[in-house]
């Protein structure tokens, strides 16, 4: 089973698809598929060999704009795909100073200082 991409835009509120999310590899997340048998171990290995690895003490994490998850079920042996777009914000900021974090600047033009934004 599958979903052409135009039904999923479609389907969602607020969409977020742009170019620059397929600039770089999306971070590979394998679930259930530590078992013994040979055939698991070989889609693990052939999934992990599609994309670059990821060093974490050295990635940039705004540079990280997708999730690639694919999970194994054991009982009916089929493959969960899922594909998820991923956003850095900052947290626990007020609204104003998110704005100035995100590159976005808000209407100053009724303050009288800087202070008064943050």
């Amino acid at each position: 089973q599958y979903s052409l991409i135009k039904d999923v835009v479609s389907s969602l509120k607020r969409h977020r698809m742009h170019e620059q999310q397929f600039t770089h590899h999306p971070l590979l997340v394998l679930s259930n598929f530590g078992l013994q048998q040979i055939q698991v171990k070989l889609m693990a290995s052939m999934f992990q060999n599609m994309f670059p690895s990821i060093n974490v003490h050295r990635v940039n994490l705004n540079s990280i704009k997708r999730c690639l998850l694919i999970s194994y079920n054991t009982e009916t042996q089929l493959l969960d795909f899922r594909h998820y777009s991923v956003k850095v914000v900052p947290v626990g900021v007020s609204k104003s100073l998110k704005k100035l974090l995100q590159e976005k600047f808000p209407n100053m033009s009724r303050l009288e200082d800087i202070s008064e934004l943050l």
